[in-house]
């Protein structure tokens, strides 16, 4: 079963952010969009590539009411000493969640539960709209990257089709461009 338009289940975790380990759950993303971003593990090769791409964004996903978590099955303790001795994670000021527990991840439908990485999770990236709803889903195997800017632009058509119903976002579709109205009179034409 898909988990898009599903609600995110209920869970309570750390985070290491902005210095300090805060609580996280469920509620934190409700009444604001979020981004939740999975990665295998702190301390490895494309995941500082990945988060630091997504700290060079950052300011731009919050003009749009976005928050973004990092998450991945390592404890927010190692989080914290992962922002403390790398130059590029240093740079991350959005949430770091610690996921021992491996409830998140699974939840999420992205944890690896066999072989040599069983316990960590795939390259999952989730938009989530203000009520708590999943919107878009991306899984990667965890020898590819994704892009934050890419990222950026599913948000923008998530929140654009949130706010403008019966409209929707064509391919390559970008803020300002145009959108179609589904109708019969588009059946053939496109």
């Amino acid at each position: 079963m898909s988990l898009i338009n599903t609600e995110i289940i209920p869970f309570k975790a750390t985070a290491y952010h902005n210095g300090k380990f805060v609580p996280v759950s469920n509620e934190s993303f409700k009444g604001k969009w979020s981004v939740v971003v999975f990665y295998p593990a702190d301390f490895t090769f494309v995941c500082p590539t990945e988060l630091g791409d997504l700290a060079d964004h950052y300011a731009e996903f919050q003009k749009l009411g976005v928050e973004v978590y990092g998450v991945s099955t390592d404890t927010h303790f190692t989080h914290k000493a992962w922002h403390d001795t790398s130059e590029t994670i240093g740079k991350v000021q959005y949430p770091l969640i610690g996921d021992p527990s491996q409830q998140l991840a699974r939840a999420f439908q992205v944890l690896i539960e066999e072989g040599e990485d069983a316990g960590l999770a795939y390259r999952g990236t989730f938009v989530i709209d203000p009520e708590g709803k999943i919107k878009t889903i991306e899984v990667h195997d965890n020898g590819i990257g994704r892009d934050a800017a890419e990222l950026l632009r599913r948000v923008k058509a998530a929140q654009y089709v949130a706010a403008h119903p019966g409209e929707v976002c064509p391919a390559k579709w970008t803020e300002g461009a145009e959108t179609l109205k589904p109708s019969l009179d588009l059946v053939g034409k496109i």
